[in-house]
């Protein structure tokens, strides 16, 4: 039987794990796991650890109705590392359990304790149609 640890505690502990890494770097490899599972968390930690570390307001991971995936950073309009269909499936699912949303539309606080400090983010979630975004804000 496949133990399921606390999906929050679990992002806390990567962001520790990862916190002296380059997490752009680390998050241009995630879609290479075997563990697409572990793989998703992954990702969310460093994407809260490129956040913090490079002043970014928001970071969005949304998945179009054709099953791709897109992730994009609003400190520069620019697309950072994709971490593929399968991962950006699971992120997605790690966040709605994480928060508990289940509704098309959310938006809740998401603590995260990093090494001896903490970081508030605002997740958003959003569907529409066959269509899917999770947006993590970083505070000012």
């Amino acid at each position: 039987m496949k133990e399921k640890r606390n999906l929050h505690l679990k992002v806390q502990e990567l962001c520790d794990c990862y916190a002296t890494t380059d997490p752009l770097k680390e998050m241009s490899v995630v879609r290479q796991e075997s563990d697409l599972d572990e793989a998703a968390l992954k990702w969310l930690a460093l994407a809260a650890l490129h956040g913090v570390n490079n002043n970014a307001d928001k970071i969005s991971i949304a998945r179009g109705s054709d099953g791709s995936v897109k992730v994009i950073a609003s400190y520069r309009r620019t697309d950072l590392p994709s971490p593929g269909s399968a991962v950006g499936e699971k992120i997605i699912s790690a966040v709605r359990e994480i928060t508990h949303i289940e509704q098309d539309k959310g938006k809740l606080p998401l603590s995260l304790g990093i090494r001896d400090s903490s970081l508030d983010l605002t997740i958003k979630i959003r569907r529409k149609k066959d269509e899917e975004r999770v947006t993590l804000k970083f505070p000012e």
